[in-house]
């Protein structure tokens, strides 16, 4: 179900594949609904419109643990087309149930390296937001080249946003928060639609774990950073 779209040297990668084991449900789905929820990766770019039968906002976000508030944000905007990327096959055999059993129209996955399918898969300037919530903060210093939110990947991200779209980012790691906010307010192609931070807006659900959190006294920081208009 997973390649790699790019035969080249790899370079540092922001996650590790740590895998923990498949359930008999997320095994069953794997099989059974990809045919029907996935997208297998491929060296041409996707076509969206023929992919959801259908011209709507595209979101896509990047990193979706086990799916469930993605597939909740699907289920509470049908009116727009969501695109979900993972490496972790027990997350992504999550959200194929999830999808299976919502009956949910407007979301596909794929199981990639977020980095290679946008560089090959998402056309430029398609998406109307990209989100990231609570990617692997790598909070050694050592490991800080780890971390995807740098300049580069922004870079890219950009390539990949309508002028007028939305970069969301969520993190409950301070450190990384204000890594991010550094690398975005730094990048000519973005602009902040808030001061510093943003408010968690309401299309985010809250996850399990951001709750459990929460009820611990962790803070979360959001960042939301709109694509310039080209000039």
């Amino acid at each position: 179900m997973h390649t790699s779209l790019s035969r080249q040297k790899p370079s540092i990668t922001s996650f590790v594949r740590r895998e923990g084991r498949l359930t008999s449900g997320q095994r069953r789905a794997l099989t059974s609904l990809w045919d029907r929820y996935g997208i297998d990766t491929k060296l041409e770019p996707l076509d969206f419109d023929n992919l959801f039968q259908r011209h709507a906002s595209h979101i896509v976000e990047i990193g979706f643990g086990n799916g469930e508030s993605l597939a909740a944000m699907a289920q509470a905007h049908p009116e727009a087309d969501f695109l979900g990327i993972e490496v972790h096959r027990p997350g992504v055999g999550h959200l194929l149930i999830c999808i299976e059993t919502l009956g949910l129209s407007n979301l596909r996955v794929l199981c990639a390296d977020a980095v290679e399918v946008l560089k090959y898969q998402l056309p430029d300037a398609s998406l109307d937001r990209t989100q990231v919530f609570f990617p692997d903060p790598w909070p050694k210093k050592r490991h800080h080249k780890r971390r995807l939110i740098q300049p580069d990947f922004v870079e890219l991200l950009a390539r990949k946003l309508r002028p007028g779209a939305y970069l969301h980012l969520a993190t409950d790691w301070e450190d990384y928060a204000l890594h991010m906010l550094k690398v975005l307010e730094s990048a000519c192609d973005f602009v902040n639609t808030a001061d510093n931070f943003a408010p968690r807006p309401a299309y985010r659900p809250l996850t399990k774990f951001e709750q459990r959190g929460l009820r611990r006294g962790h803070a979360v920081w959001e960042l939301i950073f709109q694509r310039r208009y080209r000039r």
